[in-house]
């Protein structure tokens, strides 16, 4: 969905794990409104299923597999990214989850925290720090990264690592903001819900009963979980020149599940 009068043309975006899901749908909507988009998945059928669709509909969606965990493999392919298309104006660090660790804290490894914060907090670290010099050069960027209502409210259904990890992603979006601000460069982080992902209605049925499933939404006051374009719109937002006076926010999408002043 086209948010207001959004044109990204001869913006170049760059998304992490964004084969599938809410990156995907992120993806086409910057390429339908114009944008050069890059993105990476280590799923590989995937990926190509996003590449067929989007040469069909004539939308300039670049692709790269990728297992981002390998810092090498990670350097090479933001560096290629930003040789073939000459910049990079737009980072959304869309890679995160809570690899289905275990809910409750004492049974949570020291593994199960290091495989949680690596991927939601360490892997946004590294791609801001090889994507911002391309930014700092061009004196304009936008930072977008995935946050959760977790990290800021705690969570019904996932553990304790991942609540922290999302806490981590809040805490350097404020400082990024504070840092490169000057130089033409918001961060912004969206703090979603519990959005309907396949991937998070199987998680929510393994942890919640159809009891609880109902009584969560009968304490949301619009009455419904998130929907992926619900995300995508914010998303969309704060991507765009539109947002130039908004930095450092935390944006709850969460249907009024959990507010703060």
């Amino acid at each position: 969905m086209t948010f207001l009068n959004n044109n990204f043309s001869q913006q170049v975006v760059f998304i992490s794990a964004a084969a599938s899901g809410i990156g995907r749908a992120v993806a086409f909507d910057l390429a339908r409104c114009g944008a050069t988009v890059h993105i990476t998945d280590i799923d590989g059928k995937a990926i190509d299923n996003v590449k067929m669709e989007a040469d069909n509909s004539n939308l300039d969606i670049k692709t790269h597999v990728l297992d981002m965990m390998n810092d090498i493999d990670l350097k090479n392919t933001v560096e290629k990214a930003i040789n073939e298309s000459g910049k990079i104006d737009i980072l959304i660090n869309n890679a995160g989850g809570s690899l289905r660790t275990p809910f409750h804290f004492l049974d949570q490894s020291d593994q199960d925290w290091q495989s949680v914060f690596d991927l939601n907090i360490k892997l946004a670290v590294q791609l801001t720090r090889l994507i911002l010099p391309s930014m700092i050069s061009n004196k304009y960027g936008r930072i977008i990264n995935i946050g959760s209502k977790a990290g800021r409210y705690g969570s019904l259904f996932a553990g304790a690592s991942y609540v922290a990890a999302k806490g981590a992603v809040h805490a350097l979006t404020l400082q990024l903001a504070q840092e490169f601000g000057p130089m033409g460069i918001t961060c912004n982080a969206i703090c979603p819900g519990a959005i309907m992902t396949s991937r998070v209605q199987s998680f929510i049925a393994e942890r919640q009963s159809i009891q609880d499933r109902t009584r969560v939404i009968n304490e949301i006051p619009v009455r419904r979980h998130g929907e992926i374009e619900d995300i995508t719109n914010a998303i969309s937002f704060l991507a765009s020149k539109d947002s130039s006076f908004i930095t450092g926010m935390l944006l709850d999408v969460n249907g009024g599940q959990a507010m703060c002043t």
